[in-house]
């Protein structure tokens, strides 16, 4: 069974880091690109960052360039976004996304505040 769980949000203070976790079964990470996107209260979903599969290329969102960090255990079949240096405006649903099968997580509340 196809599943992506996203984990690892809460809240946080500006300037802090917090670490996404996107666990991932139903296939092997090996194959698939999968993607962080973001949701705002009143605002569109939006692109974050993705990471490939087969090689590990990586793309991020200009937004969270130099903040943001993703990876992937494949051991563990599981997706990181490692988020520094975090802003108020970071503050949203974030979602993890399987490209190939367009699949969604449930994602995960980050709220960013002091």
């Amino acid at each position: 069974q196809l599943q992506l769980v996203e984990s690892g949000g809460g809240l946080a203070q500006p300037g802090g880091s917090l670490r996404l976790s996107c666990a991932v079964s139903g296939f092997s990470l090996g194959y698939y690109v999968i993607g962080w996107f973001r949701q705002a209260p009143g605002k569109e979903r939006e692109g974050v960052s993705c990471i490939s599969g087969s090689d590990g290329t990586t793309h991020y969102a200009d937004s969270v360039k130099g903040r943001f960090t993703i990876s992937r255990d494949s051991a563990r079949n599981t997706v990181y976004l490692q988020m520094n240096s975090l802003k108020p405006e970071d503050t949203a649903v974030y979602y993890c996304h399987s490209k190939s099968q367009d699949y969604w997580g449930r994602g995960t509340q980050v709220t960013v505040s002091s």
